[in-house]
């Protein structure tokens, strides 16, 4: 995408992170945005900046660790609901389904998945999980997110493809390349009424 922050890209008159945050708010107790660097650029988003706690960008696990250790210290919180901030259309139910699959499976780390693929960076993680994920990350330096869910438990909770007048769409598609953001506009086109 030409350097920068993907979330801060413009998609119809708000920007990624806020058609994610607006998705989301009504789904969870708390938001707060995991991102390196100057928390500045995020100011606009009115959410907490929270920094990787490991050296070395270590990766999406970095984050949800982040988040994680965040969560348990200032949230009575009991999971952790990650989402990527460059998916904008990711379901309304998300959150509500995940739990009632992770209610099924205690300690297990709730994933979200459709047509046939999980989606690692939508899942719901016990906040229990923090010390395991710290020694996965800092004494294995293993940065492998299906490496992490395997070895502690998951589950999945397949959610179905969007339909939006002739197309179907990934609720979990991302948008990696200036034609994906083009695909997202005719898309968000087509959903709104």
């Amino acid at each position: 995408m030409g350097g920068g922050d993907k979330p801060l890209l413009s998609l119809g008159n708000s920007t990624l992170i806020d058609h994610v945050s607006r998705r989301l708010k009504p789904q969870v107790a708390t938001l707060g945005l995991s991102a390196n660097g100057d928390p500045a650029r995020f100011a606009a988003t009115g959410l907490p900046v929270l920094e990787d706690t490991v050296p070395g960008y270590a990766g999406p696990l970095a984050g949800i660790l982040a988040g994680l250790e965040w969560a348990a210290g200032q949230t009575s919180c009991r999971w952790l609901m990650s989402a990527a901030g460059d998916t904008p259309f990711f379901p309304d139910t998300l959150v509500e389904r995940l739990v009632t699959a992770a209610h099924d499976r205690p300690g297990a780390i709730a994933v979200a998945s459709s047509d046939g693929r999980w989606h690692p960076t939508f899942a719901l993680w016990p906040l229990g999980l923090r010390d395991a994920l710290r020694h996965f990350l800092v004494e294995e330096d293993n940065r492998r997110v299906s490496a992490f869910m395997e070895r502690h438990g998951y589950v999945q909770v397949e959610f179905p493809l969007i339909e939006t007048g002739s197309r179907r769409i990934d609720p979990f598609f991302n948008i990696n390349t200036p034609d994906d953001l083009a695909a997202a506009e005719r898309v968000l086109q087509s959903l709104e009424p």
